[in-house]
């Protein structure tokens, strides 16, 4: 079992949740998805309400997917621990069926630990693409 209580262990815990989270995206699943959060998990998309609950969080991501981005891809740079709470930060790269990149960014995550799983509690992210796509 990895020693979540390092900063080293935090780190890795939640590169593995990353990992988690971007297998469980890339093969469409939703629901299992929305089951990564907290119960009173949230999106905070850029240009878009706040997203509140696994409900909510499942609709979200079948309409991202029903856009056409079928593959997130993350890559942490910052992982802090805080006891039952991290946080992650990082760059993300969004791309469709053919593998051509829709959109990259950077993102900001809270996680929080419940019954020894790391879940996204706050989830927020913005594109570093101009409005014009460049």
């Amino acid at each position: 079992m990895t020693d979540q209580g390092t900063s080293t262990g935090v780190q890795a815990a939640i590169e593995a949740a990353d990992e988690i989270f971007m297998a469980t995206f890339n093969r469409g699943d939703t629901a299992a998805l929305a089951d990564l959060y907290t119960e009173n998990g949230q999106l905070l998309p850029a240009g878009s309400d706040v997203v509140t609950g696994k409900e909510a969080i499942q609709n979200f991501w079948q309409g991202v997917m029903d856009m056409g981005i079928r593959s997130v891809n993350l890559e942490p740079i910052e992982v802090e621990g805080h006891g039952d709470t991290a946080i992650d930060g990082g760059k993300y790269t969004l791309r469709g069926e053919s593998g051509n990149v829709l959109d990259r960014g950077k993102y900001l995550v809270i996680w929080k630990q419940q019954a020894g799983q790391w879940k996204l509690h706050r989830d927020m992210w913005t594109s570093s693409l101009s409005p014009q796509g460049d």
